[in-house]
């Protein structure tokens, strides 16, 4: 269920930085870093705001795949939004709408309308067993 983003984190000798770009998902990231691994963490900052955005204003969107391409590397999301955004794309592959998910989850509308959004997703195991019965995806392997 992990998700990625591709970004291009190039090194410039000029600048003494590292700049990071998401070609192809959003052309105007565009951020920095000391480091590396200060440009990813800037990248994995600036990729999660840009989608809570677009989801917060219904904004459509679809992340590309991953560019094997050396200078590319795969921005993790943070795991809430990760979920959120897998429970939602899982959702509308079949063509449900929340009520229908809530309904077949035997939840109230409210309760499933939390766990698509990345700040109040938490749910519980048997949430995520109800998740596992509707959608036909194993969510957590023990």
């Amino acid at each position: 269920m992990k998700t990625a983003v591709p970004c291009k984190i190039t090194y410039s000798e000029a600048d003494k930085c590292w700049y990071v770009e998401a070609p192809g998902f959003y052309d105007g990231i565009m951020t920095d870093g000391a480091t590396l691994e200060h440009a990813k963490k800037m990248a994995a900052e600036a990729v999660c705001g840009l989608i809570e955005t677009y989801l917060e204003h219904n904004i459509p969107f679809s992340i590309p795949p991953m560019n094997n391409a050396p200078d590319y590397y795969a921005i993790p999301l943070e795991p809430g939004l990760s979920f959120a955004l897998w429970l939602r794309n899982q959702r509308k592959s079949r063509n449900m709408s929340l009520a229908d998910a809530a309904q077949k989850m035997g939840v109230k509308y409210q309760v499933y309308q939390k766990l698509e959004n990345p700040h109040t997703a938490n749910p519980t195991l048997k949430t995520l067993c109800k998740i596992e019965q509707i959608f036909g995806n194993e969510v957590v392997s023990l």
